[in-house]
């Protein structure tokens, strides 16, 4: 497998790092996004006509699409990865894929334009960013209220990989973390899984701070009171 992949793009990394929490092998092929914009040249274009990138090439398959990349690493490798095999898991999956373009469109817009001089405007993709960050921050709410921090379930799937990226780069664009308990608490999830590879901008778990305050196990269901509330 041959990735066209740019160092500083999240839609990149998602990909690189399903690839390394796999174990899959895959050669990974510079492409000079910024400044050159090899992606748009003829070779690119040949591979690619909406000029974008990553592209994943698998002997005589092309893939365009980050997400899609993601369902074909996991149900080459751990179809465990994409959920259990119901028409509820398929549909919430699909669902926060979805979301993840969202994401894109959005908190990844903001950062390309202060980063890469990225076009758009930049108090429109805040604005747009922040209503899918406070949803991401209900939903995984909810998820820890059930004793669970991922997604679409009680283990990870390809939707947090799908959404972490944008999430964690969102600082990038403007978008402070600090309002979003939750979504640090899912981000130092993620982080903590074996294979976690970094990319500029996103580091691993032991090069983060402590949250400030206790940290909840919310992989324990039974719930531990304070001993001064039955005082």
């Amino acid at each position: 497998m041959i990735l066209y992949d740019y160092i500083l793009s999240p839609s990149c990394y998602r990909v690189r790092l399903m690839a390394a929490l796999l174990g899959a092998e895959m050669t990974s092929r510079p492409v000079d996004f910024h400044p050159g914009r090899e992606h748009l040249s003829p070779e690119m274009l040949a591979l690619n006509p909406a000029g974008t990138i990553p592209v994943l090439t698998d002997g005589s398959l092309t893939l365009r699409d980050s997400t899609a990349m993601l369902s074909y690493l996991a149900a080459g490798h751990d179809p465990e990865w994409l959920g259990e095999d119901t028409p509820a898991m398929r549909a919430t999956v699909a669902q926060w894929l979805a979301f993840s373009q969202r994401l894109t469109s959005s908190a990844g817009a903001a950062r390309a334009h202060d980063m890469l001089h990225g076009p758009g405007d930049i108090d429109v993709l805040r604005r747009a960013a922040t209503l899918a960050l406070r949803e991401l921050e209900a939903a995984i709410s909810a998820q820890r209220r059930r004793g669970m921090i991922f997604l679409a379930g009680p283990r990870p799937t390809i939707a947090d990989i799908a959404c972490f990226p944008h999430v964690a780069l969102a600082p990038d664009g403007g978008l402070p973390l600090d309002p979003y308990p939750s979504i640090r608490l899912w981000m130092r999830e993620i982080r903590a899984l074996d294979g976690f590879i970094e990319m500029p901008g996103i580091h691993r778990l032991h090069e983060l701070k402590p949250e400030p305050g206790p940290m909840p196990d919310i992989r324990q269901t039974r719930t531990t009171r304070d001993p001064k509330q039955n005082a």
